[in-house]
């Protein structure tokens, strides 16, 4: 059976390490902390003196530390190097592409078989059936331990044998998630502002979604075609929904709200109708933002 160490046992560690235990799978568990270790051992876990050892002793190493910076330190360290020769290191720190291909390629020239990953859920989601973790990085090693890391969550997904691709969709999600749950504080706002209750607000943000959601897979799938131009099939023009968003500016100016957001999105509007985009898809948007701000778009 395969034999674990989990390197690191603050809230996500510790989901990890428990839902290895609660299917009977050996593991060690190290932390710079040994305290925090402690509710693991009573829970089964083995807790050796130093990480070297710990590692040592596992086939499978995951790492779930502060940053990348922590992990290095830790991973370097000479013993702990020579130890890690053979093994699998799945690397569950958060993290930047660039920080996970510097990392695969450290372990590449050490004959350490490399995973990183991306955790789509918080501590209390870990080893659930729904449970999403993207892996990128050496596709045998995720093949070959599919159980072991199936337990943190069944929908484990592989993503690419780049390792830096999981952090970039990792990122990519959660800026998703940013904007909604900025554009809901920032919708709040007005609610509040106008005496309406909340209660109201997220009755209809519901019948609304699917509008929203419809709206969204169109986004997706004209950026990825690069249909920017407006056509029979554009749901609304940059045009009209400058049109539209002018009422958000006007209320918060009315009510004292804070412009920083709105603000950011009006220079994009502004740039796109400046450089004659007015009748094209809102599409069109993403060479604004992609050529690395509205100063360089056309």
């Amino acid at each position: 059976m395969t034999k674990t160490c989990v390197v690191g046992a603050g809230r996500m560690g510790s989901a990890f390490a428990r839902a290895l235990l609660a299917e009977g799978i050996e593991t060690r568990v190290w932390n710079r902390s040994p305290e925090k270790v402690a509710p693991l051992v009573a829970a089964g876990a083995h807790a050796p003196e130093s990480l070297a050892e710990a590692v040592a002793a596992s086939d499978v190493v995951i790492v779930n530390v502060i940053d990348y910076a922590a992990a290095d330190a830790l991973l370097r360290m000479l013993a702990v190097e020579r130890a890690l020769a053979g093994k699998v290191v799945v690397q569950l720190t958060s993290g930047s592409p660039r920080q996970a291909r510097e990392a695969g390629r450290w372990a590449a020239e050490r004959s350490i078989a490399y995973l990183d990953g991306a955790i789509m859920a918080t501590p209390n989601f870990i080893g659930g059936a729904e449970t999403t973790i993207l892996y990128s990085g050496m596709r045998q090693a995720f093949e070959r331990h599919r159980d072991v890391l199936r337990v943190f969550g069944g929908n484990g997904v592989f993503v690419g044998e780049d390792a830096g691709h999981a952090s970039a969709l990792d990122t990519g999600l959660l800026t998703q998630m940013w904007g909604k749950l900025f554009g809901t504080l920032q919708a709040l706002a007005v609610v509040r502002a106008e005496g309406i209750g909340l209660e109201a607000y997220a009755r209809y943000m519901r019948d609304f979604q699917p509008v929203v959601d419809a709206a969204t897979d169109d986004l997706i799938a004209r950026v990825g075609e690069g249909r920017w131009r407006g056509d029979a099939a554009t749901l609304a023009t940059i045009e009209a929904h400058y049109s539209a968003f002018h009422h958000l500016l006007a209320i918060g100016d009315e009510h004292g709200l804070d412009r920083a957001l709105p603000a950011a999105l009006d220079g994009l509007f502004k740039a796109a109708l400046a450089a004659g985009h007015a009748a094209d898809d809102f599409a069109a948007l993403m060479r604004f933002i992609e050529r690395g701000g509205v100063r360089h778009a056309a």
